[in-house]
């Protein structure tokens, strides 16, 4: 069988979990870049939009107050002041032709806007525009204002410092970017062989376990995560496979050694018969005989496969509502002339109201295996009771019991009862196939209860038998 070959490590799940890491830190780090840098744009944008509306605002002022003339000079005196390569004033009339302006040599190539005059005087209050120079690579920003008596003012402000800081600022995330990025994996890489540690421990248990080897688990770490949960589930998995593999190789050698009788007999009857057989009545009971043992074996085969299914989980199950007073009943009178053959007194306490919600064929394989057991092994003279206790009102299950006065269980052979052909020393000379306890409990067990025993040799022995209550649409 070809073995599962090692992943290539870009198929791994820590190398595809590291991408996922670095691919969502990346994806954060520039929308945060991009949140910052449209944060960081638009407020030096409103600073310098409040820097020109306060000159724009003065000039507007000392209008009200001063004539043309005056105006003209502050205009120079502001540029001066200001840097002329900073920035320029120009008076316009409201044709947008320029009469006055300050040193316009650096900015010679920036014309007058004439839509945003005329955007002046239909209500704006200012005009704003961002005009680029390509032969230096320059921003500047534009406002226009106009006085009440229509002449117009255009100011400009270089923004090339804002841009500088901008532009720094690219410069050093995208300078920083890769670095982060390798953190980031790194640390993605670091997690994801944390968070697939576990995961490593269930595939390396998986990979040493073989046939003849069933007892490696995994390492619960106790941390109560995911991959606690699975290596606890693989676990239970594990004990559930080693459970059914010792129950086949149980069941193999017990068939091998149970079946073998019955079948030596089969043909011990037919060659006996063959050789001396000389009347046809003769060959009738051989073929009679041979019948009587061949269903002995299938009995003993389907209820082997009764046990299995259930014990697999596979069996069906079909619920309905049953009425335990009537059930215990009528199977009581089903074993009554037989207690009455071995003089057993045969008695049973059973609440009129008692109700239960299970598969009822299988409830009365039960009932009647743990009966006839308790007969069997009961003397002359003996007792059989069963008796069911009527759930407490918290209480999530019925127990019924059944109890004898027989011949008890030995305390070594206590534990082994309900193993398939197990017979202990005292059940020897009982007929049998050693199923019937096996039986019973795998089918309690299928319905979610149990069956436990109390005995002691020559003493007796109470099987309680204890199956949860349901309801009508809970399974």
């Amino acid at each position: 069988m070809r073995s599962n070959p090692k992943p290539k490590f870009h198929r791994t799940l820590a190398f595809r979990l590291t991408l996922w890491y670095a691919g969502i830190f990346t994806l954060i780090s520039c929308l945060t870049f991009f949140s910052l840098y449209l944060l960081i744009e638009s407020m030096l944008q409103k600073r310098v939009d409040r820097s020109l509306i306060q000159r724009v605002d003065e000039l507007l002022s000392r209008s009200e107050v001063y004539d043309i003339r005056v105006i003209q000079q502050l205009v120079t005196v502001q540029a001066q002041a200001a840097g002329e390569r900073k920035s320029f004033i120009r008076l316009l009339y409201p044709t947008g032709v320029v009469f006055s302006s300050s040193n316009m040599a650096y900015w010679r190539s920036i014309s007058v806007d004439r839509l945003a005059v005329q955007e002046l005087f239909f209500g704006a209050d200012y005009v704003f525009r961002d005009i680029y120079l390509p032969e230096r690579k320059e921003s500047v920003r534009v406002i226009y204002g106009a006085t009440s008596d229509k002449i117009v003012l255009q100011i400009g402000q270089s923004v090339a410092a804002d841009h500088r800081i901008l532009e720094a600022f690219r410069r050093h995330f995208m300078g920083i970017m890769p670095l982060l990025i390798l953190i980031a994996a790194g640390f993605g890489w670091f997690m994801a062989k944390r968070a697939t540690s576990g995961l490593a421990a269930v595939i390396g248990t998986a990979r040493r376990i073989s046939k003849d080897d069933l007892e490696d688990r995994v390492p619960v770490r106790g941390l109560g995560d995911e991959i606690d949960q699975l290596a606890y589930t693989f676990n239970q998995m594990l004990d559930r496979i080693r459970t059914l593999v010792h129950g086949m190789r149980e069941m193999s050698d017990n068939i091998a050694h149970d079946l073998k009788s019955p079948i030596t007999h089969i043909r011990g009857i037919a060659e006996i018969t063959l050789s001396n057989a000389q009347t046809p009545s003769e060959y009738e009971q051989m073929a009679a005989e041979a019948i009587g043992a061949c269903d002995r074996l299938l009995d003993m085969i389907n209820t082997m496969l009764a046990i299995s299914e259930s014990e697999a989980g596979v069996g069906r199950l079909n619920y309905e509502t049953i009425n335990l007073n009537q059930m215990i009943k009528e199977a009581c009178e089903l074993f009554t002339p037989l207690c009455e053959d071995k003089k057993i007194k045969l008695v049973w306490t059973i609440p009129a109201d008692l109700a239960l919600y299970a598969d009822k064929r299988k409830i009365q394989r039960i009932l009647a295996n743990l009966i006839d057991n308790a007969i069997k092994y009961t003397g002359i003279d003996g007792k059989v009771s069963i008796a069911a206790e009527n759930p407490h009102q918290n209480s999530p299950h019925i127990t019924i019991r059944i109890s004898d006065t027989g011949i008890g269980i030995s305390e070594k052979d206590r534990p082994f009862i309900f193993d398939r052909f197990f017979r202990c020393d005292q059940s020897r000379s009982e007929a049998g196939t050693g199923l019937g306890l096996s039986l019973a409990r795998a089918f309690a067990r299928a319905h979610g209860g149990d069956i436990v025993v109390e005995s002691s040799n020559e003493k007796g022995s109470v099987f309680k038998l204890t199956l949860p209550i349901r309801s009508a649409g809970s399974t």
